[in-house]
């Protein structure tokens, strides 16, 4: 047994007890774990030639401390474990003491919004070119101003003609009996307004159906023959009824001498679809309204009507004391209220409801072959502008009953009023 001891006292320092101290791995109650650079740790030497070594077993690895601690190898293996030498070599941009990734860098928040950014603007540019185009190619460009004739010289701003009328092209009989439209065969002006807009406030005036105007000499739209003026005085919508809308046109120009530069119409179904589309129209009604021939049936007071009640009241004549001149009231106010609901933020800015609102108008609507989406947004911009107190509405002046029992209008106001419109002036003539 000496023999032994003497021989495990031969072992190399770095192994005796007196060399390991108190510390971790000796067995002690101590649970504190030795440093990173107290631990002692191995650094493997050059290979031992055949034959050497313990019975040509390879050299054994010595053992090391860190480097720092006197009496050892400052060139140990340490030395490559804080370079990140020990797994995998290199720096790798780890911590020197602990082996592990740096965390990754922030993220670039303003290259991130700008690349955002620049997407969207995209989409949305993309988007409105293709609704562009889709609108503009569901416009019905069928009626053809060039072929009306002696036309008056246009003046300041733009004046629209908008037209109502009782077509009812398309609809079902179980349609014309809810809407209650009768079958006539063709269609009539059921209303007719002149839509002034310019440099200041926009005006609307009605022209009553049932207004006494000459038929001036005109061209046939389809024939194209020259009908030589007569002096044949009928009511208005009496133009419409013979030739369309480019005798309808020629008939306004020369009994009042104001140029009309776009034409507008709509009718009994497309009128009921757009107001369906945008969830029903707001209106204040003046008065008990019930009328069985348009199926109009209200009490008094604010409510949102939909399509069918909204046609029922713009056609309602019979139940009002003024006849024609109260309906052209009643339907300034509810095509003014149907346009300001259209041109609002929860219409516009929505697609649920601005793609259906915009495909039932403009499958409706039939407009002249010079008018653009531009020249539209342009007329209901101006009929909200009316809703809103800024404009002005109004039916052409009356002075009374003609011979022939049709409304006569009111020469000298009718000619100071276009004068006014002509010089986009402000508009200072009333009618009632």
């Amino acid at each position: 047994m000496p023999c032994t001891l003497g021989r495990m006292n031969d072992w190399p320092q770095a192994w005796s007890d007196d060399n390991r101290g108190n510390r971790y791995g000796r067995g002690s109650a101590s649970a504190q774990p030795e440093g990173a650079r107290v631990m002692r740790q191995v650094r493997r030497g050059p290979a031992a030639p055949p034959g050497q070594g313990y019975g040509g077993v390879p050299q054994q690895p010595s053992y090391v401390n860190g480097q720092g601690h006197g009496g050892y190898d400052d060139d140990g293996y340490d030395s490559g474990y804080n370079t990140g030498q020990v797994y995998g070599g290199g720096g790798g941009g780890g911590d020197d003491r602990t082996g592990m990734r740096e965390p990754r860098p922030a993220p670039n928040w303003r290259r991130r919004i700008k690349v955002t950014t620049i997407t969207l603007v995209t989409v949305l540019l993309v988007t409105s070119v293709a609704t562009y185009f889709w609108a503009d190619s569901k416009l019905n460009r069928e009626v053809d101003l060039s072929k009306v004739i002696e036309r008056p010289e246009a003046g300041e701003g733009t004046n629209y003609l908008i037209v109502g009328s009782d077509s009812r092209a398309g609809m079902s009989a179980e349609e014309k009996k809810k809407l209650h439209t009768g079958s006539a065969e063709g269609k009539r002006t059921d209303s007719m307004m002149i839509l002034h807009t310019g440099s200041g406030a926009p005006t609307l005036i009605s022209l009553p159906r049932d207004s006494n105007v000459t038929i001036p000499s005109f061209k046939g739209s389809d024939s194209g023959k020259l009908y030589p003026g007569t002096g044949r005085q009928v009511k208005l919508n009496a133009a419409y009824a013979e030739d369309g809308p480019e005798l309808l046109v020629r008939t306004v120009e020369a009994n009042t001498g104001l140029h009309i530069d776009h034409y507008v119409e709509i009718g009994f179904a497309g009128f009921a679809n757009i107001v369906d589309s945008v969830g029903g129209v707001e209106i204040d009604i003046p008065q008990d309204i019930k009328d069985s021939k348009s199926g109009a049936d209200f009490k008094k007071g604010k409510q949102t009507l939909n399509g069918e009640e909204a046609l029922a009241f713009v056609r309602t004549r019979y139940a009002l004391a003024g006849s024609d001149l109260d309906r052209t009231k009643n339907q300034q106010k509810f095509l003014s209220a149907l346009a300001n609901q259209v041109a609002t933020p929860g219409t516009i800015l929505n697609p649920f409801k601005l793609y259906p609102t915009m495909g039932a108008g403009l499958d409706s609507l039939i407009v002249d072959k010079d008018m653009g989406l531009y020249d539209l947004a342009s007329m209901f911009w101006a009929m909200k502008g009316v809703s809103g107190g800024e404009g002005k509405s109004m039916n052409m002046p009356i002075s009374g009953n003609s011979a022939n029992g049709n409304l006569q209008w009111d020469t000298a106001k009718v000619k100071t009023l276009v004068e006014q419109l002509k010089n986009d002036e402000t508009v200072t003539v009333s009618g009632k």
